[in-house]
Order: C-alpha cells, then sequence, then structure tokens
C-alpha cells in the first residue's frame, strides 16, 4: 500500500465541511380559499318560548358577509329562515318561506355622484335614488323615486345642522300636493335645540346635558302635546331617569346602577300600563356578545303587574356567541 505523499497539496488540508442545503419552501398559500371563521349566535327568550339563531362568515378577505338565521319553538319547529349576503356595492336578502328576495346595490357615476337602487322581486317594485356630494362639505343633494314610478321624485337637502325633503303626495280627495318635511338641530343656551316637522306635524325638543343632570322639555304642535325628561346622575355608577306626559298624565321612572362594565341593574315603573319591574344585565346591555364575558349575555326581568301582584312573572334572556 503506497504511503501518502507530504507533496501532495491535498493531504494537509482538513475534509470539506458538510454541505446545507436549504430547507424545503412551503406550499404557496391561497388566502381567498381559506375556510372563514364561521361565526354562531344563539338567543333563548323565556317570555316568547323561541330560540333565534344567526351563522355568519366573512368571504373574500372580509370583502363580502354570508349570513343565515332562523327561528324554531320548544318544539323544534324551524321558522323564518333568511339568508344574505352582503358586500360594499351588492346585498340580497332571501326569505325562504316566503321565496322573495329583496335586493339592494350602489354604485359610483362620477366623482361626486352615487347611484342606489332597491328592488323588491316578489313585489316587483323598488327604488331609485341619486345621490350627489355638493362642493361645500356636509351638503348632500338626493333625488328618489320609486319603480314603477308614482309621481316625481323625492328631493331630500342634507346640510350640517339638518336636512329638508321635498315629496308629492295624495290627499283623502286624491289630490297631488307638495309636502315639506325636515329636521333642524342646533345649539341654544348650552344645550341642543330640535325643530322636526313632518304630516303638518311640528316638534320641537330642547336637551340640557351636563355632568349630573340632563332635562329635556318637548312638544307638539297644534296638538300641544307637552312632556318632560329629567335625569340625575348621582355618581359614575348610579342614574335616575324620570319621564312625564303632562296631556296624558302618565309619568314612568327608572333606576340604574352599573357594577364595573359587565353588571348593570335596572328599575322601574311605568303608570301608563301600571307595571313595575326589575333587570339584571350580566355583560355589556348595548354591546354585542363578543365583548361579553365567555361571549354570553344574560337578563333576568321581574315584572309585578300593580293590579295583580300574584301574577308576577320572572323571565329571562340569554344570548351566546360561538367562534368556529
Amino acid at each position: 500500500m503506497e504511503e501518502p505523499s507530504s507533496q501532495n497539496p491535498n493531504y494537509l488540508l482538513p475534509p470539506p465541511p458538510p454541505q446545507d442545503f436549504p430547507p424545503p419552501s412551503p406550499p404557496p398559500t391561497f388566502p381567498y380559499f381559506k375556510r372563514p371563521t364561521l361565526r354562531v349566535t344563539s338567543e333563548f327568550d323565556s317570555d316568547s318560548l323561541v330560540f333565534f339563531h344567526k351563522i355568519s362568515c366573512k368571504l373574500f378577505d372580509n370583502l363580502a358577509k354570508f349570513k343565515l338565521s332562523f327561528q324554531n319553538n320548544n318544539k323544534r319547529e324551524i321558522s323564518q329562515p333568511q339568508l344574505s349576503f352582503t358586500s360594499k356595492h351588492l346585498s340580497v336578502h332571501y326569505d325562504l318561506e316566503e321565496q322573495n328576495a329583496l335586493v339592494k346595490g350602489s354604485c359610483d357615476v362620477g366623482p361626486r355622484l352615487q347611484l342606489k337602487a332597491v328592488h323588491d322581486v316578489k313585489e316587483k317594485q323598488g327604488e331609485v335614488a341619486l345621490v350627489a356630494n355638493l362642493a361645500e362639505p356636509g351638503y348632500t343633494l338626493e333625488l328618489s323615486s320609486l319603480v314603477p314610478s308614482v309621481g316625481l321624485p323625492k328631493a331630500t337637502l342634507k346640510f350640517p345642522i339638518g336636512e329638508v325633503s321635498l315629496e308629492e303626495k295624495e290627499d283623502e280627495e286624491e289630490k297631488k300636493l307638495l309636502s315639506v318635511n325636515g329636521i333642524v338641530k342646533g345649539q341654544v343656551l348650552n344645550g341642543l335645540c330640535t325643530a322636526q316637522y313632518d304630516d303638518e306635524e311640528l316638534r320641537l325638543r330642547y336637551a340640557y346635558k351636563d355632568e349630573a343632570l340632563s332635562f329635556i322639555p318637548s312638544i307638539s304642535l297644534p296638538s300641544n302635546t307637552l312632556s318632560f325628561a329629567f335625569k340625575r346622575r348621582f355618581s359614575p355608577t348610579d342614574k335616575l331617569s324620570y319621564w312625564y306626559n303632562f296631556d296624558s298624565n302618565y309619568w314612568s321612572a327608572v333606576y340604574k346602577r352599573t357594577y364595573g362594565k359587565d353588571f348593570k341593574f335596572k328599575a322601574g315603573y311605568d303608570s301608563e300600563v301600571g307595571l313595575g319591574w326589575a333587570s339584571l344585565w350580566v355583560g355589556d346591555e348595548s354591546g354585542k356578545a363578543k365583548t361579553a364575558p365567555m361571549k354570553m349575555k344574560v337578563q333576568f326581568m321581574l315584572q309585578v303587574p300593580q293590579d295583580d301582584i300574584k301574577s308576577a312573572a320572572l323571565m329571562f334572556r340569554v344570548k351566546k356567541r360561538w367562534d368556529i
């Protein structure tokens, strides 16, 4: 066996290190074909003994939303099934029992023009509206007409402090008249004053509110119906509301106390129906089930009629959401 020669240049060199191969690249992902997250919401009302279910999901990277809703009673009978598909410019609501679809669509036809349309497939009726954003910010002009058309289009002008609309209507003698409706809001004496004119009735409302007190008188003309609401906040967690109608002498009062963000106790009385009640909310009353603890909201309510205390009823409502 021949000995290695010292004159060989590769004799004193170390062996080459093992070659590192890059890891295999992951397979390409397609976000539009990824399974969307399903949101299942179930609600039960003990007063009607009806379950309400809603299944929804967002499609195409949140560009559209699909929803299925239905009700069922204690006999497991399904009623009012409805399907809906909603996107930015198109939405379709389909009623399975009525076999009817309500289609809504909108599109931009110019820098400041937008076309909107609504169509009821079964009734073969709809509405078309053209919305124009004027040069001044906060000003919008809308022209809308029923399809098939039955008269002049309705014109609505919206501005920063309110809106005014002109519409053609028929009176009892089937004479066509031009009706004017509108609402105007503005700051007056550290409060918000609202004037609303609708069907020849003018409603004036003034709302004063500070950190501890709210006072809201209102009057309707020409009926001269006068009422006022009074709200007093004793602390950040305690609040009392009182409403009185001078025309009918009916009144109602509600006391509310909150315990943190997820607990609320309310008690009140309504003289018009002679009913006293108290309720407890677990979870934000006005919020969504998603923000509630365990994504569940619960309400317990006790109703006590004034004339028959023995017929008092305890009711509850539960709303639960699952993300699958």
